[in-house]
């Protein structure tokens, strides 16, 4: 018999906060990663983003492949020193040697139990032989 409490409806978490997508990555973004107004540079958060659908596509692809695109980025808020990075990547198509990787970013500050999402952007990648050259998805 429970007291109802377990049963009830979970805050907004940091690891509750999509429907979809594989949790890729979780960091701390750290006071190197900054840009000279003492926020996290976006280059280190798109680059974090990069990794984790890099990580999805090798998966999917079953080797090697290469980043050709990156579509739709927008930084809704700051990333700030001390934050908790969380990024999930979910495949959104496939074409014979190509993938469409949609990854999203969520920061929840240091001392805080809430996170807000901080970007979100779709990744295209290419299967690779290799050579290099591009191959069929599975093919390894």
């Amino acid at each position: 018999m429970t007291d109802g409490a377990a049963d009830a409806e979970p805050e907004n978490t940091h690891d509750l906060q999509q429907d979809e997508g594989v949790l890729v990555i979780r960091t701390i973004a750290m006071p190197a990663d900054t840009n000279p107004a003492g926020d996290i540079f976006g280059g280190w958060l798109m680059s974090q983003m990069d990794l984790a659908a890099g990580n999805l596509a090798g998966r999917i692809a079953r080797g090697r492949s290469a980043t050709v695109a990156v579509e739709g980025m927008q930084f809704l808020r700051p990333v700030k020193v001390g934050d908790e990075v969380t990024l999930y990547a979910s495949l959104k198509s496939t074409g014979r040697s190509s993938m469409r990787i949609h990854v999203d970013a969520w920061a929840r500050r240091r001392f805080a139990e809430t996170s807000a999402k901080v970007t979100d952007a779709d990744f295209v990648f290419v299967a690779l032989d290799d050579e290099g050259k591009p191959r069929a998805i599975g093919d390894a």
